[in-house]
């Protein structure tokens, strides 16, 4: 209770935060018990006569079950509680709905059952209250039989009609109406608002706001959910390209590890193609490390302002882009460093500026208006900031704050727990071992946070889940090997987090 539309939160926020929780420890039966239990308070404060009647309309998913709850709640007080299935119990997919389910079916002398799996079963029920249990946050196309129907008979009853989380058939992240909707008297949303709500104001009745028991922690420290978040569909018409371009510049005539692996990171995390610049000899030798990669060949032995022009070039092919792993800080390239950064927000890409790059910022005298994001490690935000970030965590995390509010960026400051800010919101990601002290496991993540970035994904977002997933990756291989960790180990990981990354909490939980 509480909370302001002012708080609203999107279903992709809401998702990522009940993943962080499980996370953490706090199991969806228990989120889901303690949002059924909220929703029969809300019913008992109103009626408070056993002999009022009570039908919750329930579908098969999520919603469903904290309708099951909430029905088992006001039962087990007394009332008159029929529970209207709108679909067929083998379609009830997660174990913990199918588990409330049984425990209605159990309830036969107390609770009334039935099965609409068709729109002509749904009944006409005289009760003074109906829930709204069918279709939650997950939910954006149309509706359809026999839902559509359960919908238009809620609406057509006299009772008082109470949503749970949000009324179905609005559209969790716009309000938009998908065909019809819930006309609800109160609309119990957990946790926080859902953005929606703000503009179906009609359909929403009274709001209460209900804690389900969400740690503060699932929504400030880095966890699986956030990688959820940018988790990108691949429908089967998908083209090459839909999945970004990446460009990375950096390399010199010493250094093209560095650069391989930001691009080879990014490959494993799905964009479609890594474009490295580097100086001609280095870019060779690229091309002959990783035949996967396209590279582009600078003229000289180091970056300089003389290949600003190609550079500019390969942008218009570009969705974003990582400057400056294993550029070296040659008196030429720290002049070239600035037109680069000029030329790149121009354009209006995204950009991770990491190592040699990020060295020479200060010394460009560049200013960014566009997407940036800064990964430091303590002694980089020093050369970055002109202060050293403290050793004491809160203070470390108001610095980086700070910071970040300053620059007008997200900064990701790489350390024993790393901190992610874009000057408002911060997260603390503590997934990594000290096995990730190797070289090149930043270029890892620089690659990582690059190729999130060029698919499209806003930078604190793609910071957020980068940190996780590089973490996590190097946190199976040093359950496989110990602390005899190569940066490539990382990269080999990264799709298999990606793919689950929950399953970080079987080894290493926070």
């Amino acid at each position: 209770m509480g909370k302001g539309m002012s708080d609203a939160i999107s279903s992709s926020e809401m998702r990522a935060l009940e993943v962080n929780a499980e996370y953490l420890g706090v199991s969806p039966a228990q989120l889901m018990e303690n949002a059924g239990c909220a929703v029969s308070r809300e019913i008992i404060s109103r009626f408070k006569s056993e002999k009022n009647r009570i039908a919750v309309f329930s579908g098969v998913g999520r919603k469903g079950g904290d309708g099951f709850v909430a029905a088992r709640h006001l039962a087990s007080l007394g009332y008159r509680v029929t529970v209207v299935l709108i679909g067929n119990p083998q379609d009830i997919k997660a174990k913990v709905v199918q588990d409330n389910w049984r425990s209605i079916l159990s309830m036969s002398h107390s609770v009334e059952t039935i099965i609409a799996h068709d729109s002509s079963l749904i009944p006409s029920l005289n009760v003074d209250v109906v829930v709204d249990a069918l279709l939650g946050i997950g939910a954006v196309g149309p509706l359809r039989p026999p839902l559509l129907q359960a919908v238009k008979a809620i609406n057509k009853s006299k009772a008082f009609k109470v949503a749970i989380d949000l009324p179905t058939g609005v559209n969790p992240d716009n309000g938009q109406i998908l065909g019809d909707a819930v006309v609800a008297d109160l609309t119990v949303s957990f946790h926080r608002p859902k953005v929606g709500l703000l503009k179906a104001s009609k359909y929403v009745g009274e709001l209460s706001v209900a804690s389900i028991g969400i740690p503060k922690e699932a929504g400030t420290y880095v966890g699986p959910g956030d990688v959820l978040i940018v988790r990108k569909p691949r429908p089967s018409e998908s083209h090459k390209g839909d999945f970004g371009r990446l460009l990375i510049i950096g390399g010199n005539e010493t250094f093209a590890g560095a650069p391989t692996l930001v691009a080879l990171a990014a490959l494993r995390v799905g964009v479609d193609l890594a474009y490295v610049a580097a100086p001609s000899k280095t870019a060779h030798d690229i091309a002959s490390m990783a035949p996967d990669l396209i590279t582009v060949k600078l003229e000289g032995e180091h970056l300089n302002p003389r290949n600003v022009g190609i550079i500019e070039e390969w942008l218009k092919r570009s969705d974003a882009v990582v400057f400056g792993p294993g550029l070296g800080l040659h008196e030429d390239t720290v002049k070239a460093v600035g037109e680069v950064i000029s030329v790149i927000g121009k354009a209006k890409k995204p950009l991770l500026l990491d190592a040699d790059a990020l060295k020479a910022f200060p010394e460009s005298e560049s200013k960014v208006d566009f997407p940036v994001v800064f990964t430091p490690h303590s002694g980089e935000f020093k050369i970055l900031t002109g202060k050293a970030p403290p050793k004491e965590l809160q203070e470390r995390v108001k610095c980086v704050q700070e910071a970040a509010e300053t620059l007008r960026a997200v900064i990701l400051l790489k350390g024993p727990v790393d901190i992610i800010s874009n000057g408002e919101a911060v997260k603390l990601n503590f997934a990594h071992n000290p096995g990730m002290t190797a070289g090149g496991t930043g270029d890892v993540l620089s690659g990582i946070v690059g190729a999130f970035l060029a698919q499209g994904f806003e930078p604190f977002r793609s910071a957020v889940a980068g940190a996780f997933v590089n973490g996590a990756a190097g946190d199976f291989v040093a359950k496989e090997i110990g602390y005899h960790i190569l940066p490539t180990d990382i990269v080999d990981w990264i799709p298999k987090v990606i793919e689950d990354p929950m399953a970080h909490a079987k080894i290493k939980r926070v």
